[in-house]
């Protein structure tokens, strides 16, 4: 009897991973061949029953119906023997759910995401024995139907990597997202514990399944703004429609460091999102710090890093971060500036320019980092995702006068 499959194997992993991410059959498939030297055998076929699908959790019963059949046309078209219980189980799902009730039964589905640390990269966990950061989020069916905030995002995919993959820009400071969505990078960067976690979305429903996942992770929901609750596992969530969103009503949260994924995609929402930007960014969490300095009669220099000087304020933009310097030398008056990521995928340029444009007249000074600042590739197993196909923005604002 052949030795079965080990589950550590990256091979193996990788194809658990697929399974519990809901990947396309094809990239089971795949995966499955890898596992068997080019073939689907019999091991692979016990390792997927025993394994993958006997993992805690339900499977979306569609999804494994049409899994199954592709598993079993595959190794009947190689000339294979099919394991009686895989046979046994797609007749299970034949029999018990017919074709047209499989994707009314239930809005939504569960896919857990797992996040695979190649070696030398467990310095990156907080639980260096492990090399597998799971979560699980429930996400809608109906992504083509308007329910857009419930689904996973290229660009949330590279976000999270990126957090994951650089700690240090995260951790310990206080984090705001826009447009959160199913809420994958407000839990990851609870991982690499910020501060503070402020997730948000102007879409009720959408808020409402993101603080389902958020308490899916064992992470606590707060909605009062106003409290300080100091809870490691605390994670704020605040609707926020950007054409709404007042000054005042950010005043509270002033991040050190704003995050969005795939928010620039809407024309109309654009100039709402660039004035919430805008405020998010602008300088006016600095004030003591300029008033402190101007009681000191000394005046605030600005260092560009083409080596130009105004008379403002200095950033210093190296590493991906950006911190105000105040030309006194006082560590008491350096604080790090309000910086912005947004990750994106181009899918109109005329709309990204327009971003652009609109930035430029805010004052938003918009860095690509696509090439600098890379993620490690986590999610190696996803053949639905590409990390290439995503590009990075560093935005800060460039001048300190209160944005209006």
């Amino acid at each position: 009897m052949e030795q079965e499959l080990d589950p550590s194997v990256p091979c193996c992993q990788h194809l658990l991973s697929a399974i519990l991410a809901m990947e396309p059959s094809e990239c089971l498939i795949s995966h499955a061949r890898a596992c068997g030297g080019g073939s689907i055998t019999d091991q692979v076929q016990q390792f997927i029953s025993d394994h993958c699908l006997s993992t805690p959790g339900d499977f979306h019963a569609p999804y494994l119906k049409t899994f199954l059949k592709k598993l079993i046309t595959q190794v009947e078209f190689d000339r294979g023997c099919v394991l009686d219980h895989l046979y046994e189980l797609y007749a299970h799902y034949i029999s018990s759910f017919k074709d047209d009730s499989l994707g009314k039964r239930d809005g939504r589905i569960c896919k857990r995401i797992s996040f695979l640390f190649p070696d030398g990269c467990s310095e990156l966990l907080s639980f260096p024995h492990s090399r597998v950061l799971v979560f699980s989020l429930q996400c809608s069916l109906n992504m083509l139907e308007g329910d857009t905030g419930c689904s996973i995002w290229p660009s949330s995919l590279f976000l999270s990597e990126l957090i994951l993959s650089h700690p240090e820009l995260f951790s310990n400071k206080s984090c705001f997202e826009i447009g959160s969505g199913v809420g994958l990078v407000g839990l990851c960067l609870a991982h690499v514990k910020a501060s503070k976690v402020i997730l948000s979305d102007g879409d009720l429903s959408t808020l409402a399944n993101m603080k389902f996942n958020l308490e899916l992770n064992h992470l606590n929901v707060e909605d009062d703004m106003l409290q300080r609750n100091k809870d490691p596992n605390m994670v704020k969530c605040l609707h926020l429609p950007w054409e709404s969103a007042s000054e005042s009503q950010l005043q509270d949260i002033m991040p050190d460091v704003v995050l969005g994924a795939d928010v620039i995609y809407d024309p109309v929402c654009l100039p709402h999102l660039v004035r919430v930007l805008a405020m998010l960014l602008n300088q006016t969490n600095l004030g003591s710090c300029r008033q402190h300095a101007s009681c000191k009669g000394h005046s605030p220099n600005i260092e560009h890093e083409n080596g130009e000087h105004n008379h403002e304020y200095a950033i210093d933009k190296s590493d991906g971060g950006c911190k105000a310097i105040y030309n006194d030398g006082s560590s008491s008056l350096s604080k790090e500036a309000p910086v912005a990521y947004i990750a994106y995928v181009i899918r109109n340029i005329e709309t990204f320019n327009y971003f652009l444009s609109l930035g430029k007249q805010a004052n938003l000074d918009i860095v690509d980092l696509t090439d600098s600042l890379k993620p490690v590739n986590l999610l190696c197993y996803m053949k639905s995702y590409n990390q290439a196909t995503v590009r990075l923005l560093r935005i800060t604002c460039s001048n300190i006068r209160n944005i209006q």
